[in-house]
């Protein structure tokens, strides 16, 4: 969001591009040195004391305090912090702005003093150069925690070059590096780990706690601190198109992209704040024609108090900040929204359609159950048949397809005591070799029947993925593999029903057996398998041509893009998913965990809880001191809360959102 700049800074500069509150303004100063924040609020203190030993003389009536002496002492104390004002509000008048922020308050303040209320004059703008720094530090804040959060590169790279581990600058790492990295230090590039395992605390990019264990080939990213060993890694990306890159362009542009709320206040703003100019000016003038003992200065005071009142910076302002907030404290709870519009439209939400694999589910096969011939599991059996096993990787060695990949991971630690020979792959049905003498088949049924091999009946209630095994045509048993659902699978499904939606839909492209054993296992009543990336797409058009419903779209890979893109909002899955859907999604759960999706929602209902909070308090008090100063009982006091005081109140709102959590 664009930043007010600070109008008690000595910079002055033309006010920048970036549009705020009334007009246009940019961000003027350092924040992160500590001794320009002090010089920041010098011209307000020294203001204030001015103003306070005015008072005071008043009050006492000193003699020597009339005239001339008190009109340059009020004049003195007004220009530390009236002067940039009225300079920035000249600047856009010669820009063709007249009905800025900067425009009223000077107007009301030197009409404050031209009819003599000076102590007032000095007040009020005095008060609102501190709204503007309460502001300012309030904006400054929510943006240092998210760069915080985001500021966790690297700067240097241990790379294998010439047989050495040499230091080199991150960006200067081309894909297929080997990399080391030491205890302590943080993986400098998205890559795949080389070493057998790793701990790393992923805090930085996924909000995750909890220390990650990575094995041999998994994904590793940058920012990922390396907690146990020293480690190797294989870079897969540039230092440009990292995760944290990726990470801070999705937060930075999400705050370009407005929520319907804030363009509808902006667009109010500008066509409220003229009116308001106005209404003060025939406020001043047309009691005249009507009122028997018109006295110009008394309706002048009311018109200044009038316009006082009526700056909207308190909507425009802590609105955005808001925004701001809840974007801020997605990112640290790993989930990123790539605009503001989404955490509205997460909160009208009413149905959510999903894939199965890699959303719910691991997206990794492993062995379920191991079964020998009659019908024992070998799993905690003392039936336990070693050869049988043996004999299964044996010939799985043999082949690179993911199912045999789950089986050879099954016992990794161990070496197989036989060796497939022999071994030759019969389409679309399995292998056939031989082992330690014996006649292997390893397949499917129907590998298994036209070997003549009769396969037991019980498999055929089986719907997960089987693998049959058969030597010396005879059966000899079956693995069953499958896809284990994510730790926080049904926990997710839950937490989206307590989050008020109740249509929940699983679509996969899986046999549409396996979908609905898992849909099942997990409370969805509605799913369907089977599905081409096209057919997920018209599932997703004909629930959105339902009148009323809005819908989310909850997957990770490619063949998911579509519906990603075509549904209300799209979430992916940001750390096993793929770049496509990344790219098409609305929204990223950089965790992997279905149940951020609750989160996310709860997130969204919170942001827009404190901006409709912000906007009632604001309207409300302003409504109330307009009335009241139109008809002669609010004094310039009131107008300074209505104005700087409900600003800061809903500043102060708008930054609790840093502070919660939606665990």
């Amino acid at each position: 969001m664009a930043t007010k700049k600070n109008i008690t800074s000595k910079n002055t500069t033309t006010p920048g591009d970036n549009e705020n509150c009334c007009g246009n303004h940019d961000h003027g100063h350092d924040h992160g040195n500590a001794t320009n924040g002090f010089k920041q609020y010098i011209p307000a203190i020294g203001s204030f004391i001015l103003l306070m030993i005015g008072i005071a003389l008043d009050y006492f009536n000193v003699v020597f305090f009339k005239g001339w002496v008190r009109i340059i002492w009020y004049s003195v104390a007004y220009i530390p912090v009236g002067f940039p004002v009225v300079k920035m509000g000249w600047n856009n008048i010669l820009k063709g702005s007249f009905f800025t922020e900067f425009f009223l308050m000077s107007i009301a303040t030197i009409g404050a003093f031209a009819i003599g209320e000076y102590p007032e004059g000095v007040a009020v703008m005095l008060f609102y150069a501190v709204g503007e720094l309460f502001q300012d530090a309030a904006v400054s804040r929510a943006k240092g925690n998210i760069q915080a959060l985001l500021d966790v590169r690297p700067k240097s790279a241990q790379v294998l070059r010439n047989g050495n581990y040499v230091t080199v600058a991150p960006e200067t790492v081309v894909v297929g590096e080997r990399l080391q990295v030491r205890v302590g230090e943080k993986i400098p590039l998205d890559g795949k780990l080389l070493s057998y395992r790793a701990s790393l605390n992923t805090a930085a990019i996924s909000g995750e706690s909890k220390p990650a264990s990575i094995t041999k080939g998994e994904k590793v990213f940058e920012g990922s601190v390396n907690l146990d060993g020293v480690i190797e890694v294989e870079t897969t990306k540039e230092f440009k198109d990292s995760s944290i890159a990726r990470i801070l362009d999705m937060v930075q542009n999400a705050t370009a992209r407005k929520s319907k709320t804030e363009l509808f206040i902006r667009k109010f703003a500008k066509i409220y704040t003229p009116i308001v100019v106005f209404l003060a000016i025939g406020l001043t003038l047309l009691p005249f024609f009507f009122v028997e003992d018109y006295v110009f200065e008394d309706w002048l005071y009311r018109a200044l108090i009038f316009l006082v009142v009526s700056c909207p910076c308190a909507l425009v302002i802590s609105i955005p900040l808001g925004y701001f907030g809840g974007l801020g404290a997605a990112s640290r709870n790993g989930v990123l929204f790539k605009g503001a519009s989404f955490l509205d439209t997460m909160t009208k939400i009413n149905t959510v359609a999903m894939d199965k694999t890699g959303t719910v589910t691991k997206g990794v096969f492993k062995i379920k159950d191991i079964v020998v011939s009659g019908g024992a599991k070998v799993e905690g059996s003392a039936s336990y048949n070693k050869d049988f096993i043996d004999y299964l990787m044996a010939m799985e060695s043999q082949s690179t397809h993911p199912i045999a990949k789950a089986i050879l991971a099954y016992k990794q630690d161990e070496a197989g005591n036989y060796k497939a020979t022999e071994v030759s792959e019969i389409a679309g049905k399995g292998l056939k070799g031989t082992v330690n003498g014996r006649t292997v088949l390893v397949g499917n049924k129907a590998l298994m029947e036209a070997h003549g091999i009769t396969v037991p009946e019980e498999t055929r209630a089986i719907v997960e993925t089987m693998v049959m095994v058969g030597i010396d045509d005879k059966f000899s048993g079956y693995v069953t593999i499958a896809d284990e659902l994510k730790d926080d699978a049904h926990r997710a499904i839950e937490e989206i029903k307590k989050a008020g939606i109740s249509n929940i839909i699983m679509l996969s492209g899986d046999k549409d057996s396996i979908t609905q054993e898992v849909a099942k296992e997990l409370e969805i009543n509605n799913a369907k398998g089977g599905l081409l990336p096209e057919e997920k797409l018209n599932e997703v058009e004909n629930l959105k041509n339902i009148p009323g419903t809005l819908v989310a779209f909850i997957g990770d890979g490619i063949n998911d893009a579509p519906v990603l893109a075509a549904s209300d909002v799209g979430i992916a899955m940001g750390g096993l998913g793929s770049d496509v859907a990344i790219e098409t999604a609305d929204i990223i759960i950089q965790t992997d965990q279905p149940s951020k999706v609750a989160q996310a929602i709860a997130i969204g209902k919170s942001t827009r809880k404190i901006v409709w909070q912000n906007i009632g308090l604001a309207f409300g008090v302003k409504a109330i001191v307009l009335f009241l100063g139109a008809i002669g009982i609010a004094t310039m006091w009131e107008a300074v809360f209505a104005d700087v005081g409900v600003a800061i109140l809903a500043i102060l709102n708008a930054v609790r959102l840093q502070h919660m959590k939606w665990d």
